[in-house]
Order: structure tokens, then sequence, then C-alpha cells
């Protein structure tokens, strides 16, 4: 019989209310021990006002958030012991150093050494360039002091608010591989997106929310699958390729204007075919380019865009 996974935050019957207009309704999931948890949806569906009652900046109107068994609402620094966090940017001093940054917001906590400092720095690898003022510090750099910030206290779940926003792709790659380093220490983390094709590479569960209301919560590749997912292919001759992809009953090569792809995924092809096609397929088409004499650069999975996603999960409600 499998074991109950231990529960790091569970948010029950979440609603928040500004005047008469509702925001947040009935918003409702658990987070996982050593678990990766996405919190997907576009600008504007309220991630940021849910977050905001996770770590008690804003009091929600009704329901309950547990974090390790302690409620936020009846006792909210118990709770937020266990929590640490970035809410949009991360807000560093850029005069002083990382190091005189991380003395700083140690001295707003009850027991944090300077060993702890050192600790945080070397997970967050930070250690070449601690001692350098923040000013001269890439964004990639001010988000690992964030995060070292952040783990100061030992927390047992990491909130982060749009991580990978303004970082090039070198530092979505790093920063990938760190929060996953983090899971596997047994932390848990929450991490918000707007973009489904990050939140597809870096988490293991997601709740979808939408017009402030969770549409979905589920493990990441079983959602993705609901939608189609593209295969899109580079080759030598594209007109050749194109021409035999679509002879092809059982394969939909799509046109540029009615794909739902993220653009930033197809900026660096070059004339990229795209279809909707069986993956069993591919090793097909492979063999009859080759005998055609067309050579493949490259064929990708590509999960469909966050629209696509909420289209078929919502059965066709467009989002503002």
């Amino acid at each position: 019989m499998a074991m109950a996974k231990e529960t790091v935050l569970s948010v029950q019957g979440l609603k928040k209310t500004i005047g008469r207009k509702p925001i947040i309704h009935e918003v409702s999931f658990e987070v996982y021990v050593g678990e990766i948890f996405g919190f997907l949806g576009p600008n504007g569906s309220g991630k940021t006002t849910t977050i905001r009652m996770l770590v008690d900046l804003i009091k929600p109107s009704a329901g309950k958030i547990t974090v390790c068994g302690e409620d936020i609402g009846i006792h909210p620094e118990r709770a937020l012991a266990h929590i640490g966090c970035i809410v949009e940017n991360p807000e560093m001093y850029g005069f002083m150093t990382g190091w005189e940054n991380l003395e700083h917001f140690a001295r707003m906590q009850d027991g944090i050494t300077k060993d702890r400092i050192t600790e945080v720095v070397e997970i967050v690898g930070l250690d070449q360039r601690i001692h350098d003022k923040v000013k001269t510090y890439s964004l990639g750099m001010r988000q690992r002091l964030g995060i070292a910030q952040a783990l100061l206290g030992k927390p047992k779940l990491l909130i982060l608010d749009e991580p990978t926003n303004g970082l090039d792709p070198k530092g979505i790659k790093e920063l990938r591989e760190f929060i996953r380093k983090l899971a596997e220490s047994g932390m848990s983390l929450f991490i918000s997106s707007h973009l489904l094709s990050e939140i597809q590479l870096m988490c293991d569960r997601v709740a979808i929310i939408a017009h402030g209301a969770v549409i979905a919560v589920g493990e990441v590749d079983e959602l993705v699958s609901q939608a189609a997912t593209y295969t899109v292919w580079q080759v030598n001759l594209p007109q050749d390729a194109r021409v035999m992809l679509a002879n092809h009953s059982d394969i939909l090569v799509i046109t540029d204007n009615e794909h739902q792809i993220d653009e930033s995924l197809l900026t660096t092809l070059h004339d990229p075919i795209i279809t909707i096609m069986d993956e069993s397929l591919i090793s097909t088409m492979v063999n009859k380019f080759v005998a055609s004499g067309i050579s493949i650069h490259s064929v990708q999975r590509v999960a469909p865009s966050l629209e696509e996603l909420f289209l078929k999960l919502t059965e066709g409600d467009k989002i503002d």
C-alpha cells in the first residue's frame, strides 16, 4: 500500500474580495514534501494575490492556509517560520556587497549565524562573488542572492514568484538545475509562472489558475497531454518536406498563424515546420526524408502554449 504523502502547504477554499469584487474564488491545493509545485496562469489571473495571502501580506476573505500543520490565520509567526519567499523581484541594496546584504537580513531573524550565511552562499553558488557590490551582479546573480536570503532561516517551503522573469536562457537553465537540487535535499518549492514551457521543464505537479479560480491540479505531463503536442521539424529542404508531411493522412501541417506555441520557443529556429502527429510516426518520416535526400537538422516535441491548454481545460473559454 502506497504511503500518504506528507503535506507542507495546504490551501482550502481560499477567497479574496476587494470591495464587492471577488478576486480569488475557492482556491484549493496541497504541496507535498520535496516536490516542485507550479502555480500557472496568465498575468492578472490571481497568482500574486494568492501568494500574498500565503505569506500573510494580505488577509483572505475566507478559507484556510496551513504550513507544516500551523494555521497561518491563527499562528502566523509559527507558520511563516517555515516559509522562505521572493515575491516579484528580490530587493537588494546595490551599494552593499552580497555578504553585507545577507548579514543585514540575518539580523532580522533569530539565530542566523555567520556559518549559516556561508552555507547559503555555497548552496546558491555565489562564493566567488559574494564580497562584490550587488550593483555589479547580473540579474541571475541577484536572483540567486535573493534565494540565499530566503534560505537563511532553513525554510521547509520556498515560494518564488515568476523567478525566470528577465533571465537569459543560460540563467534560466542554471535556476532550473538549482531548484531541482533544492527539491532533492527535501525542500518543497512553490513556483508561479505564466510560461507553460518553463513549468513543464521545472515542476512535478501544477495548479492552473484563471480568473482567480483553480481550474485544474495534477501532474504536469498529465495536464499537457490533454492538449495537442506539436512536432517541430527543421530540415534543409523545407518546401519538399512540407509536401511530404502534408501528404500523410495522419499528419496535420500547421500554418504559422494557426499554431499555439510560445513564440519565444521558435525564435532560434529557421523556417520550422510545425505539425500535429503521433510520436510513433516520427521515425517513419525520418526514414522517408533520408530516402528522399532531405537532411534533418532537428525534430522536437513542443508543448502547446498556455492559451491552448486553457482552451482545452475550459472547453473554449477565452482568457482575458
